[in-house]
């Protein structure tokens, strides 16, 4: 999969992939991820990117050249998946989300930053809106950094155990069950006695059923995704 970012602070996004997964990802190949500066990409002589907006009001606006130019030169190299504003006002990234970007080979995620991106950009570029939360951050720069950390760690290869990935909360619309490790008696807190039982149905019986319990503990909404 290749990973094309637009931003206005490169610099903002090296460090995510520097490290653990993501940077094995990387090194592995299974993965490219390539930071373009939309600066860079400006007609203007002081290289700005920003805008006051028509009709006045408070707040820039990411001007359309810069970023216009930088989508149309990646999409003229090669085919586009999927073209990805981080934006507060987007869909609200989940995990049915990511798997479907995970699928993909190639994907462009434009940041967004001041107001926002001069709407022309979202109506005849844009194919997908996607936020990481009701709030709403400095720029997309952290949102990119998430939606890229949930579609990579699904790539077949990335994760060792690729079955880990599939176990996970959300996955199945449940909260994943609890974990335990050695010692199986801390203090007089003990695991329970069917996760150590070597009985492997009981064993994935008892994690569905606290799966469940912990779902309608926590997060009821997702139980009635499941309907």
């Amino acid at each position: 999969m290749r990973i094309d970012i637009l931003t206005i602070h490169p610099e903002l996004l090296k460090s995510p992939f520097k490290h653990s997964i993501l940077s094995r990802a990387i090194d592995s190949k299974l993965v490219h991820i390539e930071l373009h500066d939309i600066r860079s990409y400006s007609n203007d002589k002081h290289k700005r990117v920003d805008d006051y907006q028509f009709g006045g009001g408070a707040g820039m606006v990411m001007t359309i050249q810069p970023i216009a130019d930088c989508i149309e030169k990646l999409k003229n190299e090669r085919k586009y998946d999927a073209i990805i504003y981080m934006t507060p006002d987007g869909e609200r990234l989940e995990q049915s989300i990511s798997n479907h970007f995970s699928c993909f080979k190639n994907i462009i995620i434009l940041c967004g930053h001041y107001k926002g991106v001069d709407q022309r950009i979202r109506d005849h570029y844009i194919t997908h809106e996607i936020s990481i939360g009701d709030y709403v951050l400095t720029g997309g720069e952290l949102g990119a950094a998430v939606l890229c950390d949930s579609i990579i760690r699904l790539i077949p290869g990335v994760i060792s155990d690729e079955t880990s990935a599939l176990t996970d909360s959300f996955q199945d619309n449940l909260l994943a069950p609890p974990v335990y490790t050695r010692p199986a008696n801390y203090n007089g807190w003990e695991v329970s006695e069917i996760l150590l039982s070597g009985h492997q149905q009981k064993i994935e019986d008892w994690r569905q059923a606290q799966a469940l319990e912990r779902t309608e503990e926590k997060r009821p909404d997702l139980l009635d995704k499941k309907d």
